[in-house]
């Protein structure tokens, strides 16, 4: 599958220029997820701050109106928005040309953050909402990835582009609630396309681990 390009090597966090925009950044969270990975198709360099959720620094909280992940602080803006985060990278540096997209892209990626996710989050957190009825729920999200299966031809426009990696980090979350049920459903080129972006050199850059940021460290450049 082409289009995941392979990563740069990463430099060691001294070397990370300190006035870069900072991107606060929380790795298992899939809308921090498509956020890094524009940052990484862009190239832009920013010091990545990895904050634990049960424990949020002071300085992240200060930055973030809605003390969410991901949170980026330029010297003039602060960017609350994965979505957001995503057009700022690549309106800078579009190599892989993300941008250039069908404006059904956005329709698709307003679909993938309204009724999919409400019914992921119905379906992975169920005990949240003891009112609701979980299958349902599941029924609802396979609704849309049904659709998606219909819409990939390798991609969803046929190459890579925005609404596929704004989409792909909620498609992973969805598929490991159940992984055995979610493999044997009749979406075959929707199960391509996610495992192979599981298998990429960029899934593989943007969920490198680090340790949980805190006052003082030394910077860390991301990409």
């Amino acid at each position: 599958m082409t289009g995941l390009h392979t990563p740069s090597p990463a430099l060691p966090a001294d070397v990370a220029d300190p006035s870069s925009p900072i991107l606060y950044s929380f790795r298992r969270c899939p809308y921090a997820m498509r956020a890094r990975l524009a940052v990484a198709s862009a190239g832009v360099e920013v010091s990545l701050r990895e904050v634990v959720l049960r424990d949020k620094p002071a300085a992240f909280l200060e930055a973030s109106p809605s003390g969410t992940v991901p949170c980026l602080v330029t010297s003039d803006a602060v960017i609350d928005e994965s979505l957001d985060v995503m057009l700022w990278a690549l309106q800078i540096h579009d190599p892989d040309g993300w941008l250039d997209m069908p404006e059904a892209g956005y329709d698709w990626i307003a679909r993938g953050d309204g009724s999919f996710k409400q019914a992921l989050d119905r379906t992975k957190y169920a005990q949240r909402y003891p009112e609701l009825d979980p299958v349902e729920q599941r029924a609802k999200a396979s609704a849309f990835l049904s659709d998606l299966d219909s819409q990939i031809d390798r991609w969803m426009f046929g190459r890579p582009t925005l609404a596929d990696f704004a989409i792909l980090p909620f498609v992973r979350q969805f598929a490991f609630i159940d992984k055995d049920w979610f493999d044997v459903q009749p979406w075959p080129r929707l199960q391509d396309w996610l495992e192979a972006f599981l298998a990429s050199e960029r899934f593989g850059q943007i969920m490198e681990k680090y340790p949980q940021w805190v006052e003082g460290d030394a910077p860390v450049r991301f990409p």
